[in-house]
C-alpha cells in the first residue's frame, strides 16, 4: 500500500433523498473518490447525489444492501473501502478514526461501535430490543468462536483494505452481510480493529431492516460459515 492511499467511500443507499446530500457533504473531506451506490431507489436519492458532482451507480444486481455491497466491492480498485449507511446516522468526522489502523498496518478492517460510543436509539419499541439482542449474542458467539472481543459486528459503518474485501467470496444479500464479512475475515485470521462510535437515531423515514428477516439472515449465516 503506497504511504498515501486511494480511499474510496461508498454510501449504499435507497430512498434516502432526505439525508444523502448531507451525508455527501460530511464524508467529502475524507476520501479520494465518493461512491453512491443507488439500491434500486424510487425517490430523488440518485438525482441529488449526481447533482452533488459524485460518483454514482446503480446496483445492478437484485435490491438489497448485500448486492449493493458486492457490486461495490467488485468495482473499487482503490486501496481501502469506507462504507458509511446513507440515512445520517453515523458521525463522518470519525472517519480518520477507522482509517488510521489500516493506513499504520495494525488492521485490516476497522468497525464503528455504538456498543462503545453510544446510541441515539432509546430500544423503546420491539425492532429496536431485537435488533440491539442481535447484535449483543452473534457478538458473543463470534467472540466464543474465534477468541475475540468484538462488540458491534453488524455495524455497517467501516473500512476495509480492498484486496482483502475482494478475495471474501460473499453470500449474502441483505443486512447480514456485515455479520459475513467479520466471520469470514476471522477465519483468514485477519486483524479487525473497532473504534467507538455515536451512532445517531434516524431522522427520516423508516429503516429498510426487517427485524425478523435479519434475525434468520444471521443465523443461517453463522451456520453457513462455522
Amino acid at each position: 500500500m503506497d504511504i498515501y492511499p486511494k480511499v474510496t467511500i461508498v454510501i449504499p443507499a435507497r430512498n434516502e433523498e432526505n439525508t444523502i446530500e448531507t451525508v455527501i457533504d460530511t464524508v467529502k473531506p475524507y476520501g479520494t473518490e465518493i461512491v453512491v451506490i443507488d439500491d434500486h431507489s424510487t425517490d430523488n436519492t440518485r438525482i441529488i447525489a449526481e447533482q452533488k458532482g459524485v460518483k454514482v451507480l446503480p446496483n445492478l444486481r437484485r435490491p438489497g444492501k448485500g448486492f449493493a455491497i458486492k457490486f461495490a466491492i467488485d468495482y473499487i480498485k482503490s486501496d481501502i473501502i469506507l462504507f458509511i449507511d446513507a440515512d445520517g446516522s453515523h458521525k463522518s468526522e470519525d472517519i480518520p478514526k477507522l482509517l488510521k489502523p489500516i493506513v499504520d498496518g495494525m488492521a485490516d478492517m476497522v468497525v464503528a461501535s455504538r456498543i462503545m460510543g453510544g446510541s441515539g436509539e432509546q430500544f423503546t419499541t420491539f425492532a429496536e430490543i431485537i435488533r440491539l439482542a442481535g447484535v449483543i449474542i452473534s457478538s458473543a458467539f463470534i467472540n466464543l468462536m474465534w477468541k475475540v472481543k468484538l462488540t458491534d459486528i453488524h455495524n455497517g459503518f467501516r473500512a476495509i483494505k480492498v484486496d482483502v474485501a475482494k478475495r471474501l467470496d460473499l453470500k449474502e444479500p441483505r443486512f447480514a452481510i456485515e455479520q459475513e464479512i467479520t466471520i469470514k475475515l476471522l477465519k483468514e485470521k485477519k486483524n479487525i480493529l473497532e473504534m467507538p462510535s455515536y451512532e445517531f437515531k434516524r431522522q427520516y423515514g423508516e429503516s429498510k431492516l426487517n427485524v425478523i428477516v435479519n434475525l434468520f439472515d444471521c443465523l443461517r449465516c453463522l451456520v453457513r460459515n462455522i
